[in-house]
Formats: structure tokens, sequence, C-alpha cells
């Protein structure tokens, strides 16, 4: 089985040989983050370090959505990985362990059963025309989901509606929060909740209070929007996750190339809270969108457009 890369650096490091070999690896990373041209000798000594890690657990470690140290793990991972970063945008593979291999979190049924028959079920019962409400009633059931709610909502809203623009970032961190500790079995009736009427769309568009995580005063370019994805370590890996999970495929008959739309629907989940969130783009349809623009790319329209199309025109998804 596969270990987590924090595991693995505390392995490496006290080998003396994988160390030094690490450690060409950090510098090599470092550049690249910085964005500092490597001549033809420090791309091959960085391939080549690469390589040197052959079989070692440090090469072939995962990452896991909900452990503790996150980004110190994920760090790891793109520092053993930064070749994979020469493309344009098409990163690999994802960072993440596979979702069927993840212990995922799972909602006692039966518990709910009993907190629903111990409820004036009158307000649940009257919420069968919008389905958003009633997965809100439902969330509000769950200690966890309703304080982690409250949590993001609360600072995704402030300055909201005054001369003050919000903490964008951490808002981000609020609804990662949110979406990574409460049960998908909250989170997916949340944002996912099927509507037949403009009202409900409003609410489930509203989901991850968009004035704030997903709006700017105008829209940026989708290519600036991706270098800062790109610059975020946790961005990177959720974007990575996305393209593998999501990869449409015209020839297959369900529109993905990995057959899986419940590991899409978790990796898009997973882009909300980052630099490149998605949403809703009305309350009427379950289209969805970046909030960005290809207008003024100039040469790199193509690379561009095809940014947007991956949420915009995207089959899997």
């Amino acid at each position: 089985p596969r270990s987590d890369c924090i595991a693995a650096e505390q392995q490496c490091l006290s080998d003396s040989t994988c160390n030094a070999t690490y450690r060409i690896l950090e510098n090599c990373a470092l550049a690249k983050t910085r964005l500092l041209p490597l001549d033809h000798d420090s791309r091959v000594r960085c391939l080549n370090a690469e390589l040197d890690l052959g079989n070692s657990s440090l090469l072939h470690c995962r990452c896991h959505r909900r452990m503790k140290r996150q980004e110190h793990c994920l760090r790891i991972f793109w520092t053993v990985h930064s070749s994979m970063t020469d493309g344009y945008f098409n990163l690999e593979t994802s960072p993440y362990e596979n979702p069927a291999n993840e212990e995922h979190w799972k909602t006692d049924y039966n518990k709910l059963a009993a907190l629903l028959s111990g409820k004036d079920c009158s307000q649940l019962a009257g919420d069968a025309t919008n389905p958003c409400l009633k997965a809100t009633h439902v969330c509000n059931l769950s200690k966890k989901c309703v304080r982690l709610r409250t949590d993001y909502a609360s600072i995704c809203t402030r300055g909201a509606g005054s001369e003050d623009t919000c903490d964008r970032r951490k808002c981000h961190r609020g609804l990662r929060n949110f979406f990574e500790k409460v049960p998908e079995e909250f989170t997916k009736r949340i944002l996912f909740c099927p509507c037949q009427d403009e009202l409900c769309g409003e609410r489930r568009r509203k989901t991850i209070v968009p004035d704030c995580s997903f709006q700017y005063h105008t829209k940026p370019n989708c290519l600036w929007l991706l270098d800062s994805c790109l610059e975020d370590h946790i961005c990177k890996s959720r974007l990575a996750d996305f393209q593998q999970n999501c990869q449409p495929a015209d020839t297959s008959p369900d529109g993905c190339s990995q057959h899986n739309h419940a590991a899409c629907l978790q990796a898009y989940m997973g882009m909300i809270g980052t630099p490149m969130t998605p949403n809703y783009v009305s309350n009427s349809s379950v289209e969805i969108s970046l909030w960005c623009t290809c207008e003024s790319s100039g040469n790199q329209k193509e690379k561009c457009d095809q940014i947007l199309g991956m949420f915009e025109n995207n089959k899997c998804l």
C-alpha cells in the first residue's frame, strides 16, 4: 500500500543517499516556484534526481483530502514530482489517494432517522418543493455540519454590501473546512440538491456565498486564475485531481474517461475554496463555470478556452 508523503519523507531523510537526492529536488521545486529559469544541466540534474528515487516510497506516496498537515504532505508530493508541471497545465497525476481507497466518513442514517423522529417534521415536510432548503435543515441536525456551515457563511458575508471587501482567503479556507470535515452525505445534499424552480436554484447558487468566494469586481483572465492556482499547493493538487477524475471522453457512453461520476463530483467539490473556485452560473440551470474570461488572451486564446472548457463544456462533469 502507498504510504503518505509525510511518513515517506521521514524515512527518506534518515537515509543519507535518499536525503541528498531529496535536497536536490527541493532546490529544483523552489526554482520552479520562483519562476527561475533552469539551464540545461540543472534540468538534467533535477530529472536524474527524480529517477534516482527509483521505487522508493517517496516516489509513490500520496496524500488524503482529510488528513492533518495536508499542505505539508502536498508540498512533499510536488517536490518529488516537480517535472510533472513542465507542461502547460495538464498535470499528469493526482497527489490524492484514489477515493475508492480512502476511508470515507459514513453517516449513521439510523441515528439521523432517530433525530428526525424526535423533531417537529412539519418544517421538513414543507420543504418538498425546495430540496435545497430541506438539505439545509438536514445539515442543521448535525452539530458539525451546522457549526462549519455557519463558520464559513459568517466569514464570507463579512464586508458584503459595504465598501469593504470580504477576506477571500479566509472565506476559501472556511469553505474547504466545510467540504473536508463534514460527511459527504450532508455536503453533497447541499451542493447538488435538484431544483425545479428559480427560488431553489438561487439558494443552490448561493451555497458558497459567491459574492465573496467566486466573483471579483471584474472578471479576470482565466490564465491569471490558473497561475494563481498553480502557485498554491492545495489548488494545484485539487486541479490535478479534477483533471484526472473529470477527464471527458467523447467515445465513452457516460462521457467520462474514468467512468466514475462520484469521483468526479468529489473532485469538483475539492475545487471549491481554491483560487479556481467554480459555481453555478444562474438560478435556472445546473451549468457551472469559473469566474473568468478568455477575452484579450492573445496567442494563448486556445489554452485559455481549454481551461474554461474543462468546467463549462465538460460532459463528464
